[in-house]
């Protein structure tokens, strides 16, 4: 598992293990914490190893799947690390992919709605080629996934690798981290800090919100089956960035007001999965609706805030 001490590693750890699997996850940390598997370090089953699967990967024993979920995910994260993130999505992508083909495992790769840009096409289906401008400051981030969509698929055609891509949605919940720049984290860390909501642009823009829990259980059924995909994982639930810091500020009971700032380059305007394929190849759709999901999320950022409170005092 690379990327296992990320958010959505780590729950994709916890979710291998609950059924019986034993994970080697492998992290650089950059964007990753220990915290998110403390948990599961007392457990035979789990190991977390630090490293950097750009540079290479060695595991001994025997490899029934590799999962490649190493890539930094938020904005400020790859624009922070850009030569970093395309490394993951390059070379990264290779040494896993090496490593699988080596054990006749099968082999996930998580990409990401980024492929599609800012859509021409909505919702968004799996054949649709994207929007994506190849040099603007986010393509750091979605041309490392599209080159690791290519890698996978000349693996897949060339070497009888067997792949599957999954393109993730904004996904949400538990262990996001609060400093990370994406919609939820900002608002809830706003809401219960009782600071200004922070929209970028006029809050028309939109977002499909999947909570982590369903998006874990879609990697899974991919990852079970022999599909190839790619495959949309994510929840249709269509919502504008201002209904979003609406839902939020009641889940949190917040007087927070709502501040707008200029929209970040390339930022997309309307972002919702196709899940047909997901539905009837996997039987798989999001069960969690936006309000309980973010209670929950609401619910661990408080925790957070609690713990760093008692350990400051």
């Amino acid at each position: 598992m690379a990327g296992g001490a990320g958010f959505l590693g780590s729950h994709l750890c916890d979710a291998l293990v609950a059924r019986g699997d034993e994970v080697l996850a492998i992290d650089d940390l950059s964007t990753g914490r220990t915290a998110n598997v403390a948990h599961l370090g007392d457990n035979p089953a789990f190991e977390l190893v630090v490293g950097d699967v750009s540079t290479g990967v060695d595991v001994s024993g025997s490899v029934g799947a590799v999962a490649h979920l190493a890539s930094p995910a938020s904005p400020p994260a790859y624009l922070a690390r850009p030569l970093e993130t395309l490394a993951v999505g390059s070379e990264g992508t290779r040494h896993l992919l090496e490593l699988a083909g080596r054990h006749g495992a099968r082999f996930l790769l998580a990409s990401t709605s980024e492929i599609y840009g800012d859509p021409a096409v909505h919702p968004q289906t799996e054949d649709y080629r994207g929007n994506v401008d190849p040099i603007g400051p986010r393509s750091v981030y979605d041309e490392a996934k599209r080159f690791a969509e290519a890698l996978t698929s000349a693996h897949r055609r060339t070497l009888g690798t067997d792949t599957a891509i999954v393109r993730i949605f904004n996904t949400y919940g538990p262990r996001l981290s609060p400093g990370d720049g994406r919609v939820v984290s900002n608002f809830i860390v706003q809401a219960l800090a009782g600071e200004p909501l922070t929209i970028y642009g006029d809050g028309s823009q939109t977002r499909s919100l999947c909570f982590v829990d369903d998006e874990i259980a879609g990697l899974l059924a991919l990852l079970d089956s022999d599909l190839a995909g790619p495959v949309n994982i994510g929840n249709p639930d269509e919502r504008t960035i201002s209904e979003i810091a609406a839902v939020v500020l009641k889940v949190t009971g917040s007087a927070s007001h709502v501040v707008h700032r200029p929209l970040p380059t390339d930022d997309p305007t309307r972002r919702c999965p196709d899940i047909t394929l997901a539905s009837e190849r996997l039987g798989w759709s999001p069960r969690v609706d936006l309000v309980t999901g973010l209670e929950q999320t609401a619910a661990y950022f408080g925790a957070l805030t609690a713990d760093e409170g008692r350990a400051g005092g």
